[in-house]
């Protein structure tokens, strides 16, 4: 029987900053809502707010994730190895981050550039991403890490836009602790079936993102949830489930301009933190329910 998926938040919905104070209180009030994990920023291994957060979290006995994009000076599809070499080398920092600070994965935009590109990605470029996937995964391994590929929508990347495309990607690397990162802002964009894509991706799947088309409060936006929770449960997803959503109270430049949040979508993170956990939890219930009952 399928297990309840764990619950989790971004970070940038309870802090505008991740400091000593913001830290802690995201941290507290992600645990007092009732979340599971929260997804944190990369910080440097050996850096104090490193200490900080690992503290807070095993206070608060949350687990936690390292949540990242990389910049065009990190880009491991560049042809510079130069560019490509800065990516590998954060990409390892963040591994070490999140084996000090006891998190269970890195993901987001790990593959490429988190930016809006002119023209496709070369063969090549994505022959590069993937080795240097491959030897990221390799360091994360032995601490029980898995690397998340975040399956975003054509004006965040132009090679990983579609499951399909990040399943393909996941088998080149050869190592089963890379996993596809889904999130629903950006398949409502880009799939043209969901159902279909996520039962495909199957256990290749190791993280959920649930957004809506706003980005911001849950059903609010246009987006039905259901479908996705349903075939989350056929395809047997009993991995974390993490809400996302921005708002330029809390965002500031270089974010504020790639994500384009012209407007405020929301104004109370500790509102929108407590609303958004009752409505997964909701989700994650229902769609359980339907497949039992499909099931008979």
């Amino acid at each position: 029987m399928k297990k309840t998926n764990p619950l989790g938040i971004h970070w940038l919905v309870l802090s505008k900053t991740w400091d000593a104070e913001g830290a802690r209180h995201a941290i507290r009030e992600a645990r007092r809502i009732g979340y599971d994990f929260i997804e944190t920023p990369p910080t440097p291994p050996e850096a104090d707010i490193t200490r900080i957060t690992r503290d807070a979290l095993a206070e608060a006995g949350l687990a936690a994730t390292v949540c990242l994009g990389l910049s065009a000076d990190q880009d491991l599809t560049s042809p510079d190895p130069e560019i490509r070499a800065r990516g590998e080398a954060f990409l390892m920092e963040a591994v070490d981050t999140c084996a000090r600070i006891g998190g269970f994965m890195v993901s987001g935009i790990t593959y490429s550039a988190f930016q809006k590109y002119l023209a496709p990605c070369t063969a090549e470029g994505r022959a590069t991403s993937v080795e240097a996937i491959r030897r990221v995964a390799e360091r994360a391994q032995p601490h029980g890490i898995e690397i998340g590929l975040e399956v975003v929508n054509r004006y965040e990347t132009n090679l990983l836009n579609t499951a399909e495309q990040a399943l393909a990607f996941c088998r080149d690397t050869g190592m089963e602790n890379v996993k596809i990162h889904l999130d629903s802002y950006h398949m409502n964009i880009e799939e043209t079936d969901i159902g279909r894509a996520i039962r495909n991706a199957g256990d290749r799947i190791g993280f959920f993102h649930i957004g809506d088309s706003n980005r911001g409060y849950l059903g609010a936006g246009n987006i039905d949830f259901n479908p996705y929770f349903r075939a989350l449960c056929e395809a047997g997803y009993a991995g974390p489930v993490s809400f996302e959503s921005f708002s330029s109270t809390m965002i500031d430049q270089p974010l504020l301009g790639i994500l384009a949040i012209w407007r405020d979508t929301w104004e109370d993170g500790q509102d929108l933190a407590e609303h958004s956990f009752e409505v997964m939890r909701a989700l994650v219930k229902s769609g359980d329910e339907a497949h039992r009952r499909a099931l008979g």
